[in-house]
């Protein structure tokens, strides 16, 4: 072998001959990401009376490592759509720079008409759907709140395989697991959205995150949260879910030092 540092562990040229770069050469298929590298978790969203409430943390994890703590999940389109991701943080730039070209083309254009939540979800829906069919996916989660064409609170979800599902309250991530049984009890289906307010909806979701900062590693309590109405989008960003989360933790009896 070679113990040159610059060709270290290779063999010989005076040997063996000098390397055939060649052999690094195929014809194999093209290969696409497999694996997202830095994620966001959860996205929450309910209906309430007259509007969607939707809410997501701050976070980008590299792995286990809590690495980016101020990436905003939530993109406002237009007056009254809110697109929230969860998954892959890179995928999530090109999802946001490919609404960013719609928005300036809507905005541009000769009809006056703005696309409603209705419309951009089944856009997304196709996109994720085409690039699932190229073996190349979107590693994305996505939750869709806003209006549809008759003006009624729209809430629906897509994934990287373009399938779609709509119901009063939706979560991603780890919030399909524990924040969805939250909602449904505090908003069972006997309970239309109509007797929903704002506050209610807004204090469950609140609670919801707290729930998963305490719960799931992948989550922060540094928060954004969105009210779509019929006034428009009300955006609140870097909000904090308590302070002093984990103060209770000294008062707990029975583990370690303290035992009586």
């Amino acid at each position: 072998m070679n113990h040159f540092p610059e060709v270290w562990g290779r063999p010989r040229d005076d040997v063996y001959g000098p390397y055939n770069h060649s052999y690094l050469q195929t014809t194999g298929p093209k290969a696409h990401t497999q694996s997202p590298a830095v994620t966001g978790t959860s996205v929450i969203a309910v209906k309430f009376n007259g509007g969607v409430a939707i809410a997501a943390d701050n976070l980008a994890s590299y792995g286990s490592l809590a690495r980016f703590s101020d990436v905003k999940r939530l993109r406002a389109f237009g007056d009254s759509a809110v697109v929230g991701f969860s998954g892959d943080v890179s995928d999530m730039q090109y999802i946001d720079r490919l609404l960013e070209s719609i928005d300036i083309r809507e905005n541009y254009s000769t009809h006056g008409n703005m696309l409603n939540a209705k419309n951009l979800h089944t856009y997304l829906s196709k996109v994720f759907y085409k690039r699932r069919s190229e073996f190349n996916p979107l590693w994305n989660h996505i939750l869709v709140a806003g209006f549809d064409g008759d003006k009624k609170p729209f809430l629906s979800s897509a994934d990287l395989l373009g399938t779609t599902f709509s119901a009063p309250h939706l979560a991603t991530g780890f919030g399909a697991h524990l924040a969805v049984p939250i909602l449904r009890r505090r908003f069972p289906e006997e309970r239309p959205t109509e007797e929903i307010s704002k506050d209610e909806a807004v204090a469950a979701l609140r609670d919801c995150l707290k729930v998963l900062w305490y719960r799931d590693a992948r989550s922060i309590d540094k928060y954004s949260l969105a009210v779509i109405t019929g006034d428009g989008i009300e955006m609140q960003e870097d909000q904090k879910i308590e302070e002093q989360s984990w103060a209770f933790a000294e008062g707990i009896k029975g583990y370690g030092a303290q035992v009586n």
